[in-house]
């Protein structure tokens, strides 16, 4: 008697195992997210973004395939809990199973739809072709229609309430204001000379290129690439997307969009830049000696670095793609699943986009000389950084901010590991290898400082206020990922 009511409970619980298993979401595909960020990249290369802008692109896209993935996997946290000004997002119905994979799809597709609404055709349409590859892909892999039919609306409804958060960022404001830059011999002037202006310039406003400049070199690895980019002028409209153009000023008022972990401007902090000063003992002239003294016994290998991380707009995925890139090699060089592959990227792209906007908050308000200005006023009145000026103020560096953010989010998503990065062998860089991640942002940061673009203390400040961010944003998605890194 004892076996046979054994025997029954064992029954049901098989019974209740099966219907909660085909209740359960399939694991979502971290190949998914690979061929999103890879897609990413080319957007921001191909539409010439700024860094900022690709900044704000790529938080809403990785927070689309978040959203979507979360929603079917219940382990993953609520967006809602770890960015600001985001109510609860639609959920699933527990009893009625979805995919994450298409959910997160369908959900990229609105937003992406969105965003990049002033975005050329050929892009449109490269991104609408990545969709229904993968959402094909999933089908055929066995998804039953009527779970992909839910899975499809539900993804749709996500990605329309992170549209609408989109909308209320303030972004939309900064596009009606006028900038007035302020004058004086202190102050920030953009006076880059037009003959060094690579394509980071080639936009509705100006396709010249220039060749006397290393940096500014086609390589046989890339033309026919930049060929393409170079063949697509953008519209003089274009509000949403305008192409980088530095004969003019990257958004003066990107302070006021707002961030989506660390909001308030006294979370993290970058100091202060130094006074203005002429004399050779003041800290700003001392600085500029050192740049002035860097570049006249610049290394061949300092050089390369220096070019390495250039990522300028119009011929690369600017800084923004190349961590995101970082991250996506990651997911399939350490086996990521799924869930994991959407965590690291989200948190890489949440901690950039508020490393832009904290750093360019900071920038517009204390309008620091560049390097270039202050040494050929006062110390060499021919002197050249390796690099173009790009147009925006000295302090912090951005590019030392937004490293410093990326790798201290990736560090506390991943684990501080060797890595090697080979975002930018498409343009012809080699591969390079780095300790850590943090070892790469600091390359990174001290990479402006070899190309004349940046002060030391500039390149410091930067490193530190991006770690707090990062730090912060790895927080707010609760460290790291654990058990769910390996599949």
């Amino acid at each position: 008697m004892r076996t046979t009511n054994v025997a029954r409970v064992l029954a049901a619980v098989s019974v209740i195992a099966a219907i909660t298993g085909c209740q359960r979401s399939p694991d979502s595909d971290p190949h998914m997210v690979s061929e999103w960020v890879h897609s990413l990249y080319g957007t921001i290369r191909v539409e010439r973004l700024s860094p900022p802008v690709a900044s704000r692109l790529t938080a809403y896209a990785t927070m689309a395939l978040y959203a979507g993935t979360a929603a079917a996997q219940p382990a993953l946290r609520p967006l809602d809990q770890i960015v600001h000004g985001l109510p609860p997002l639609p959920a699933a119905d527990p009893s009625r199973a979805v995919d994450a994979t298409l959910t997160a799809v369908a959900a990229e597709r609105v937003v992406l739809d969105t965003l990049l609404r002033e975005g050329l055709a050929t892009t449109r349409t490269a991104l609408q072709r990545l969709a229904d590859s993968l959402q094909a892909a999933r089908r055929a892999g066995g998804v039953a229609d009527e779970v992909a039919a839910r899975s499809d609306s539900l993804g749709r409804a996500i990605g329309l309430a992170i549209v609408e958060r989109s909308r209320r960022d303030g972004f939309a404001d900064t596009r009606r204001l006028v900038y007035a830059p302020p004058s004086g011999d202190s102050l920030w002037l953009n006076d880059a000379p037009p003959t060094w202006y690579a394509t980071q310039q080639t936009s509705a406003v100006s396709e010249f290129i220039a060749t006397d400049n290393p940096a500014n070199l086609q390589r046989s690895a890339n033309t026919s690439d930049r060929s393409l980019i170079l063949s697509r002028p953008k519209a003089v409209g274009d509000k949403t997307l305008p192409a980088a153009n530095i004969a003019g000023i990257t958004e003066p008022f990107w302070g006021r969009v707002a961030g989506f972990v660390v909001t308030d401007t006294t979370t993290c902090s970058a100091g202060a830049p130094p006074g203005y000063g002429r004399d050779s003992s003041a800290m700003l002239y001392r600085e500029a000696q050192r740049v002035y003294e860097r570049s006249r016994t610049r290394t061949s290998e300092q050089a390369t670095i220096a070019y390495y991380w250039a990522d300028n707009a119009g011929e690369t995925g600017t800084p923004v793609g190349h961590w995101l890139s970082i991250a996506a090699q990651m997911i399939g060089e350490r086996h990521l699943t799924g869930n994991a592959a959407v965590q690291l990227v989200l948190g890489t792209a949440l901690a950039q986009a508020d490393a832009f906007t904290a750093a360019w908050r900071v920038k517009f308000a204390t309008n620091t000389l560049r390097p270039r200005t202050y040494i050929r006023r006062l110390i060499d009145s021919t002197w050249e950084p390796l690099i173009p000026t790009p147009p925006f103020p000295e302090f912090p560096s951005g590019h030392s901010t937004q490293s410093g953010a990326a790798s201290a989010a990736i560090t506390a998503l991943l684990g501080a590991t060797p890595f090697s990065d080979s975002t930018s062998i498409s343009i012809g860089h080699q591969v390079r290898r780095f300790p850590s991640f943090i070892a790469a942002s600091e390359e990174a940061g001290q990479s402006r400082v070899y190309a004349g673009l940046h002060y030391e203390y500039s390149n410091q400040a930067g490193l530190t206020l991006g770690r707090c961010i990062g730090a912060k944003v790895a927080d707010a998605m609760g460290a790291g990922v654990g058990a769910s890194v390996t599949r």
